[in-house]
Parts: structure tokens; sequence; C-alpha cells
């Protein structure tokens, strides 16, 4: 009998790469035109080829970018996504641990209401948070960010941790616990490092949605100098609408933080999204 199986998956490969080619082209397109624009001057990009390499390029767009105020909004948002995101990864953590390792009376509905708070819709909660800034005096401040950044992306972490750590083994938790540890001890040891997985694909997601926010930070802030990448883009743009060229510039140095980002993190996402899948 002749085996068939070859062939087959040759065309199988080849139609993958052919659907793979397709996408590249679809996302790295919009990428490719940042990238050659924001390299262009104002009247090479008025003059030449919308699409075409620059004739000669014009660094002086990332200079003026840089000189500017690119680098205030720049090390705020990166504030606001450490503070943030640590708290969300540690807060998250502790609140997985016993729901996914430990039994009580109120771990269902207690999960129940973790799994209900992602359904609700945070634009509806801009008003009341507004006010409640301006009471606690934390309006206009990079603070004012941090809670509803952690508060809000919280439920989805503690639903994706709980569902990681009640695929660990509970054979080491045992042996740990004849040996000793409490349930601190095990948390630390045991659980939170074999968690890493999860926490770092957590850490790409979560950081990337706190990085590119726009409706809070464009509520709960007003001052220049306490606003976010999201809202210098906005400013900028309002402030450079003619000048395409150094807005493309703009728009690819804020950008560029969380493309290396998941450059450098994409091995541990993808294990994290694999161990997630095996375990569940």
């Amino acid at each position: 009998m002749k085996n068939n199986t070859k062939p087959r998956f040759s065309i199988l490969w080849c139609l993958a790469v052919f659907f793979a080619l397709i996408w590249l082209i679809i996302a790295g397109g919009p990428f490719y035109y940042l990238i050659i624009i924001s390299l262009k001057g104002q009247a090479d990009f008025l003059n030449g080829n919308l699409f075409g390499l620059p004739e000669a390029l014009h660094l002086q767009n990332f200079t003026d970018l840089l000189n500017g105020d690119f680098r205030n909004y720049f090390f705020n948002s990166v504030i606001v996504l450490v503070i943030s995101l640590g708290l969300l990864l540690i807060v998250s953590s502790f609140a997985a641990y016993p729901l996914a390792r430990m039994k009580f009376r109120l771990r269902k509905p207690v999960f129940s209401l973790v799994v209900a708070a992602m359904s609700i819709p945070i634009h509806i909660t801009l008003i009341p948070l507004f006010s409640m800034m301006i009471g606690i005096r934390l309006y206009d401040t990079l603070f004012a960010l941090v809670g509803p950044y952690v508060a809000f992306n919280l439920p989805m972490s503690v639903f994706i941790l709980t569902a990681f750590m009640r695929g660990i083994s509970s054979e080491m938790e045992e042996a740990a616990e004849i040996d000793g540890y409490g349930k601190l001890g095990i948390f630390f040891k045991i659980i939170f490092p074999l968690s890493k997985p999860g926490l770092a694909t957590l850490a790409i997601y979560n950081g990337v949605v706190i990085w590119n926010e726009f409706s809070f930070a464009m509520i709960l802030t007003q001052s220049p100098a306490v606003r976010t990448l999201p809202l210098g883009v906005y400013a900028f743009r309002t402030e450079h609408t003619i000048n395409i060229p150094i807005t493309m510039a703009f728009l690819l140095l804020a950008s560029l933080p969380m493309i290396l980002f998941y450059i450098f993190g994409q091995d541990k996402l993808i294990k994290g999204m694999m161990a997630g899948a095996v375990k569940g």
C-alpha cells in the first residue's frame, strides 16, 4: 500500500506557510508604513511615493521628539506600568492561591463574584472614579491611574491564575506539609515559583493593556506633566496635524517598548499558554 501521509503533509504545510505570509503582510504592512513615513521629511512625504523608501533618512523627527515632551510622557507611562503591574501580579497571586488550593465554604461564591466582575464595563465607572479621586485628592496624579488599572485587570488575572494553580500537582504540596511548611511557606516555595509561566503571560497581556489605556488617563489627569503616552499621542497629533512624519515618529517610539517587551517575552508567553492549556 502507498503511503499518502507525506504529500498530504506537504500540502498542509504549504497552505500554512501561505496563510502565514498573508497574515504577515496584513499585520506588518501598517508597521512598515509607520517606519518609512517616520524616516521622511515633510517635503519628501508630500512629494514622493507614500509607500516608497525615503530618499534620505530624516532622523531630525526623532531628535525633536526626544528633546520635547515625549520623555515626560514616556517616563510617566513607565512609572504607572511598573507600579500597576507589580501590584496586579502580587494581589492576583495571593487571591488565586486560596481559590485554587484551599477548601473553604465561600470559595465558589467568591470565585463566582470574580468571574462576574469581568463583565462590568469599565466606562460606567468613569464618573464615580472621577468624583472619588477628587475626594481623596489623588486627581491629576499618576497614583490616580494605578488603582483603576489594578482593579479592572484583577478579575481576569485572578481567573487565569486560579485555573493555572489548580493544575499544579498536589504531591509537592503534600510533601511540603509533611516537612512542616505552612500555607505561606508552600505558596512562596512551591506554588509561586511554579506559577511563573502564568505570571509571565499575565505580565505581557496586562502590560500591553495598561501601556495603551486611554480613557482613565484622559478623565483622571489634566496637567501635561502627569499625562501618559496615549494622551501624549493625542495632544501631539492635534498640534502637528499637518506634519505627518513627526507624528508617525511619535507613534513608532510609543509602540516600540511594547513590541520589544513582547519579542523578549514571547517564549514565556507561549510556555504559559501551553502550560495552562495542558494543565487546564
